[in-house]
């Protein structure tokens, strides 16, 4: 298992670097826990250019100041006051790009994780949800700007090479208010019957 790179992060081009990202391990080691779960969905938000991104016409606030940082840092931010969404800031200090990590798989911690989420027994529903991913992995609000070269939270290259057929590529969810922007084909998701199938997943 090799621990991403800051370069890798400074990647220029968000949108491959979202469909990149499928198959690598998300982790975290937070109230003593660590936790690891194999990414399987994901969605890009390119800048200032971007209808559905929060930096969208260079708009710049205290939430999300932290997505004009230079990339491999952690933007969590509160969704209808309930739900703690993690993305990965990404390119360059000064280009809010960044993605939203919105399924996992757990391959470590799962028995935190499963309690997490108040549940007993895990199904693709349980973390399948970027408001499930961050409970289950402990992540919050008080994780926002962390570096994800740290020992907090990090992502892992653990040699999953994902197939390019078992790739599903559709518009983002939920972002009715882009605009034409809506239909761009930035979200990229992988099933875990795609992965059984291929003996990448046990």
């Amino acid at each position: 298992m090799i621990r991403l790179a800051e370069s890798y992060y400074l990647n220029q081009d968000v949108v491959g670097l979202a469909r990149d990202m499928l198959g690598k391990v998300l982790v975290t080691h937070i109230g003593g826990i660590v936790a690891a779960g194999l990414i399987a969905e994901t969605e890009a938000y390119a800048g200032i250019n971007d209808r559905a991104s929060h930096a969208f016409g260079e708009r710049r606030t205290n939430r999300n100041e932290v997505m004009y940082h230079r990339g491999g840092k952690s933007y969590v931010y509160l969704c209808y006051g309930i739900h703690h969404l993690f993305n990965i800031v990404t390119h360059d200090e000064g280009i809010p790009h960044a993605i939203l990590i919105r399924s996992i798989i757990p391959i470590e911690g799962i028995e935190a994780q499963l309690r997490r989420r108040s549940q007993t027994i895990w199904k693709p529903s349980v973390t399948q949800g970027p408001g499930k991913v961050s409970q289950a992995m402990g992540i919050t609000v008080k994780e926002n700007g962390v570096s994800l070269l740290g020992n907090r939270i990090w992502v892992e290259d653990r040699g999953v090479d994902i197939p390019k057929e078992i790739v599903n590529i559709s518009p983002r969810i939920g972002i009715d208010y882009a605009g034409e922007d809506a239909s761009l084909p930035y979200r990229f998701y992988i099933t875990y019957e795609g992965l059984k199938n291929h003996h990448l997943i046990f």
